[in-house]
């Protein structure tokens, strides 16, 4: 798939490599990237902050762990690395309301550091992780385009980004001749959250940009979380509070009956009906065991008929 209008090509479903090198150990962690780029993938996000959060662990784990792994498989030309800046704490112990934010320092700061742990000398894609209201537009866009200009960015994306601020961004880089933002990634799956649920630092996908991105194809979407954590199959997840409510249900009744027609799995079903709706998606999957992996990465041979499609969407 094309990474909106930057010309990079990359696989249908990304490997989210949130904790690797954490939670995540070294020997696994390989393995299923082993088994991610043997399978036909090329796309790994990751982000300088994954996983500060995890015990011991202050951000730079899941990066110094790819980087580890390019050195000793020698295939980073063959990777579309994306990483991100703006939310990393500025000092360890430290939570998201410290940090790092997207001013010109931070982020010139930012991505030399994360390409010493990546060991490489350029990212594919760079984003904005977290919007940051207290630097001006002006000084983000124009320290992003000049890590393009510079050679250490390939191209430039964002998250957690409300519709009117891409928007704005992506009007003050055309104006003034800089490299815009390709693409989103934001929280979305098919069951739709309730109204006001709140995700902390994180923006779920609404109607309104939903509607920008179908009249914007040159403006790619990504999904992170697209399984909930597992809690479309797995007994032991609970659905998350901002989704339950009669609307899932209605949902959840129809994925399963569209499961049980095309002898797929929920979480297949899932990752099908994002990557065949409109506006395409390309989704970042997350495993911790080979068998997880195997089961997403089947997903895109699951060919959905237009029935099926239709029945997902208006239940």
């Amino acid at each position: 798939m094309k990474l909106g209008h930057s010309g990079i090509e990359v696989s249908a479903l990304g490997l989210g490599c949130l904790n690797f090198g954490s939670r995540t150990d070294k020997e696994t962690s390989y393995r299923l990237l082993d088994q991610y780029v043997d399978a036909g993938g090329n796309f790994l996000d990751t982000s300088n902050n994954y996983a500060f959060w995890n015990e011991g662990c202050i951000g730079g784990e899941s990066e110094a762990l790819l980087g580890a792994w390019f050195k000793e498989r020698g295939n980073r030309d063959r990777i579309v690395l994306a990483t991100k800046v703006g939310a990393k704490p500025t000092f360890a112990g430290g939570g998201f309301e410290h940090k790092e934010g997207l001013s010109r320092t931070a982020i010139e700061r930012a991505i030399d550091e994360s390409l010493l742990r990546l060991k490489t000398d350029y990212v594919d894609l760079y984003y904005a992780h977290i919007d940051d209201g207290n630097t001006p537009l002006e000084e983000t866009l124009e320290a992003m385009d000049g890590l393009v200009r510079a050679g250490k960015v390939r191209a430039l994306g964002c998250s957690n980004h409300w519709t009117w601020r891409i928007e704005k961004a992506r009007s003050i880089s055309l104006a003034n001749g800089w490299t815009s933002y390709c693409c989103l990634q934001q929280r979305f799956t098919y069951l739709r959250p309730k109204p006001g649920a709140d995700f902390g630092v994180q923006i779920s996908l609404n109607d309104e940009l939903l509607g920008y991105l179908k009249h914007h194809e040159d403006f790619a979407l990504l999904a992170y979380s697209p399984l909930l954590n597992g809690a479309y199959t797995r007994s032991d997840v609970a659905l998350p509070a901002q989704y339950e409510g009669l609307d899932s249900q209605a949902r959840l009744k129809v994925l399963a009956e569209v499961a049980g027609e095309t002898g797929a799995t929920l979480n297949q079903v899932v990752l099908a009906w994002l990557y065949q709706g409109i506006p395409r998606t390309i989704s970042i999957i997350a495993a911790s065991r080979p068998e997880q992996l195997a089961e997403n990465l089947a997903a895109p041979h699951l060919l959905l008929s237009a029935e099926q499609l239709h029945r997902l969407e208006q239940a």
